[in-house]
């Protein structure tokens, strides 16, 4: 049973926990993929009905950010905590790379999730990537085809959303990999492009705060945050 977060189902689940969940994906054979829902995806959603469909058919549906769990709780419906997505993904290549897994990261500006791969080889030893592809491309069949020919087990899907879940739907099953996650801008993270915010505010659930003071043209983005609580507020007050 989901968690429904303002129109999305999201899994009550730990950080390990959601880790254990996806390597299980993995091992699973098939195709599954999982969906990293900030405030922003929320709002989305509810005005593109083919994004929130995206979100609601995923494996994996995880609480990435404060304003989720924090609308979660307005809603009386609390989840254990956050699970962003770049810690989601360090957990999930520490467990590929013990156990041999391939990795295929797609997304970004040319050039960086070559970097990206570099960075996250070293930071995890025996991590098998198999291949890169930046997100500027025209068509997808090439792409799909050479995900398939690299024989990735896992893709990190960071297109951007609704973009990365709507490509996954669609184009994942294709690829033949176990498991896609939609993350974003984590690739320039990996890369060492753009700055995390210190542990200290990722633990008091600032890390948005510091995002704006480095990206002041973030406001309009961040301004989504508060929108969410007070719908979440509305809709607790209405009993749905």
């Amino acid at each position: 049973m989901r968690t429904d977060v303002l129109g999305v189902g999201f899994d009550d689940l730990t950080l390990e926990e959601a880790a254990a969940a996806g390597a299980a994906l993995v091992e699973a054979g098939g195709f599954h993929y999982a969906v990293t829902p900030n405030p922003e995806f929320l709002l989305a959603a509810k005005h593109n009905p083919a994004f929130r469909q995206a979100l609601l058919g995923a494996d994996l549906v995880l609480a990435d950010g404060v304003g989720v769990v924090y609308s979660a709780k307005i809603l009386g419906r609390p989840l254990k905590g956050k699970v962003p997505g770049i810690d989601f993904a360090q957990r999930l290549l520490a467990w590929m790379a013990r156990h041999g897994k391939r990795l295929f990261l797609l997304g970004a500006k040319p050039g960086v999730a070559e970097l990206a791969a570099a960075n996250l080889k070293d930071a995890h030893p025996g991590l098998i990537v198999c291949g890169t592809h930046d997100g500027y491309f025209r068509e997808d069949g090439p792409v799909v085809e050479e995900i398939r020919a690299a024989a990735a087990d896992v893709v990190f899907v960071c297109l951007g959303a609704p973009k990365q879940e709507l490509w996954m739907v669609e184009h994942g099953p294709a690829t033949g990999a176990h498991l896609m996650v939609g993350l974003g801008g984590s690739l320039d993270v990996f890369a060492g492009v753009v700055e995390r915010a210190p542990e200290g505010f990722q633990k008091l659930g600032l890390e948005w705060l510091y995002r704006l003071v480095k990206e002041p043209k973030r406001i309009g983005r961040m301004a989504k945050l508060p929108l969410v609580l007070v719908q979440a507020a509305g809709a607790r007050l209405r009993g749905k």
